[in-house]
């Protein structure tokens, strides 16, 4: 059968099978072309996408000195390659040697772009109320998604710990932060803590944010792992013990390596959440990506040209979570999550 027939067959099976569905379908046919044909008209006739021109900077870096471009640039550069390495393990395409030795790569870019962005040590500092945008966005969610994972790891095996005072800490802590809201934690970190702290400690504002983003996606990360640590069957720890290591080794070497590669769909559905949820930080003070949004929507001569801005916004976080949720699948094919 060729092709063509057997699109025509899938049409009437499944469009055109009854009277009602053949009027269904062109009625749904008829609103999608409208619907797509305004919107087509408006992007390319009546949108005025100048104000995403003339602010393109403030939206990505906010205003983080000119003179200091070349390191984001550089930054930019770093992420770029080893993303492609990255990408190319995935894929299967690099030699195993260069596979081996990402994880460190990664690991120790980590400082280095901080450093980079941040100055200090040779390099001038860059103010951190001038990381604003896109750029404050994602320093935040990185950085936090890193912290957060680890505290969030250690979180689990407490929970699993026989240790009455570990164990009920970790409970404690985990009970308490997944009943509050997140905006309640930003505020707490942005606007109680200082009150508390002594007259000469002063956090700076970024950490205090990252410090609220990382507390509560930690709470979470150890829900997911410990949904992950009691789907491995008791036979691996008794597998374990069989050939001689301690509880220790079994758990760091045995069930835990089993148990993250069991939840990777939950861990990154998580760190997608959290990078979504830094422009909450706008509520508290900080211009991320949707604070300056704001702040340039306030122009006078950009007034009431909020579809163009958010649609940009909206743009901006999807091309980064949808990133994220491809290398996860490419990641779950590799490992073969999820297959028997």
């Amino acid at each position: 059968m060729s092709q063509k027939n057997q699109l025509q067959k899938w049409l009437r099976k499944n469009l055109f099978d009854t009277w009602y569905n053949s009027i269904l379908t062109v009625v749904c046919l008829l609103v999608l072309i409208w619907g797509t044909t305004s919107i087509l008209t408006w992007v390319f006739a009546q949108a005025q996408w100048e104000v995403i021109g003339v602010n393109l900077q403030l939206f990505l870096v906010g205003r983080f000195p000119q003179q200091m471009y070349w390191r984001l640039w550089l930054v930019l550069f770093i992420i770029l390659g080893l993303s492609c390495l990255t990408w190319g393990s995935l894929t299967r395409k690099l030699p195993k040697t260069i596979n081996n030795w990402l994880p460190l790569g990664w690991t120790i870019s980590f400082p280095i772009i901080l450093w980079l962005i941040g100055g200090g040590l040779g390099l001038e500092t860059a103010d951190t109320n001038l990381w604003n945008g896109l750029l404050l966005t994602l320093v935040t969610a990185i950085t936090s998604i890193v912290l957060s994972f680890p505290l969030g790891v250690l979180l689990a095996l407490g929970r699993q710990s026989r240790m009455f005072i570990v164990r009920n800490f970790c409970v404690l802590y985990i009970e308490i932060i997944r009943g509050l809201p997140l905006i309640g934690i930003l505020f707490i970190a942005q606007v109680m803590l200082p009150l508390v702290l002594p007259p000469d400690i002063s956090l700076d504002r970024v950490l205090r944010g990252i410090a609220g983003l990382t507390l509560f996606s930690a709470a979470y990360l150890a829900e997911n792992v410990r949904g992950g640590l009691q789907s491995i069957p008791r036979g691996q720890f008794e597998a374990g013990k069989a050939i001689g290591l301690n509880s220790a080794l079994i758990m760091l070497l045995i069930i835990l390596p089993q148990a993250l590669r069991a939840v990777i769909p939950a861990l990154v559905g998580q760190f997608i959440g959290l990078f979504k949820d830094t422009s909450l930080l706008s509520i508290v003070g900080l211009l991320e990506l949707t604070g300056i949004s704001r702040s340039i929507l306030a122009q006078p001569e950009f007034l009431n040209r909020y579809a163009e801005v958010y649609l940009f916004v909206g743009l901006l976080y999807w091309i980064f979570c949808y990133s994220m949720s491809l290398a996860s699948k490419r990641l779950e094919k590799q490992l073969n999550v999820g297959h028997k």
